[in-house]
């Protein structure tokens, strides 16, 4: 450690202090620094060109050289000539997205509620406990048929099946979240009388926020399975119905072309997820830092 007119420089000594002065978006992004975001690209480089040269060297047509399903990609949903979307953009991506996110929206809203309500009354959870393990235990995909029956093949039944699907990780995250509040929290409201409702915001859910995200996180890429699966059976459009049609028509690149849409997703859905937990929780980073 170094010293500045015999005061030692603590904020050298710090553990974060190196992630702090690498900048908001490498924070953001993950990293700790400009020197573990580029190892993590050339790793990510490195494995692309093994995978392009193992890919020529055997000269597979079903295991085509990932360049060759890359220009393919762009070729598909990369917009050209002055168009904002492509036809398949409007027809296949749009209408994924929109079928997820409303998915992901009405499963997290009840979970939110449902595992609140839960996580404040033990009695509450102990009756339902067994009905949510049976629940979840079951594959969202075996109950396709019955939301076929159920909701025709529409738009709805998919929305209704990743709701199904991706909920559980946030109920149960909850659930665990509200009851690791601080006991202590609630004997205060409760002595200075504060009602439900403030109750609810102030200490309820912020303290809750944390698991909350953690659920977020496994039931976005819950919701993206689930997704893609119910296109793949009795749908007309999305994705799912693209990587299908193309692997029946033997159409190779647009099948590999449609799954690397799929990661690149994936990731971009995860990294946007990541900086709006790390905005919503700044406070909370910033609490424990001020206790340590």
């Amino acid at each position: 450690m170094s010293t500045v007119s015999g005061r030692t420089d603590s904020k050298a000594a710090l553990p974060g202090a190196a992630t702090r002065r690498s900048g908001p978006m490498l924070r953001w992004l993950g990293t700790r620094g400009p020197r573990e975001f580029v190892l993590r690209w050339v790793v990510l480089f490195a494995l692309f060109i093994g995978w392009e040269l193992a890919a020529k060297a055997a000269e597979s047509p079903y295991f085509p050289p990932p360049s060759e399903f890359a220009a393919r990609a762009a070729e598909l949903w990369l917009p050209a000539d002055g168009t904002w979307l492509t036809e398949a953009t409007a027809n296949d991506v749009l209408p994924s997205l929109a079928r997820m996110f409303g998915g992901l929206a009405l499963g997290s809203l009840v979970a939110v509620v449902l595992g609140v309500a839960i996580g404040l009354s033990r009695r509450l959870g102990d009756y339902v406990d067994p009905l949510i393990q049976f629940s979840r235990a079951i594959p969202p995909p075996a109950l396709i048929p019955i939301f076929l029956v159920l909701f025709d093949r529409g738009a709805l039944m998919r929305v209704l099946l990743i709701a199904f699907g991706a909920m559980w990780p946030v109920l149960l995250n909850t659930i665990e979240g509200v009851r690791s509040v601080d006991v202590i929290k609630y004997e205060t409201a409760s002595i200075f009388r504060i009602g439900f409702a403030d109750k609810l915001v102030r200490i309820v859910l912020p303290g809750a926020a944390q698991k909350v995200f953690a659920g977020l996180r496994t039931s976005l890429a819950l919701g993206l399975i689930l997704m893609v699966i119910s296109e793949m059976v009795a749908s007309t459009g999305g994705i799912g119905f693209h990587i299908v049609q193309a692997q029946r028509s033997f159409q190779i690149l647009d099948m590999w072309a449609g799954i690397l849409l799929l990661g690149v997703l994936g990731y971009l859905l995860n990294l946007v997820l990541t900086v709006v937990e790390r905005r919503v929780l700044a406070w909370h980073r910033t609490t424990n830092r001020e206790i340590a």
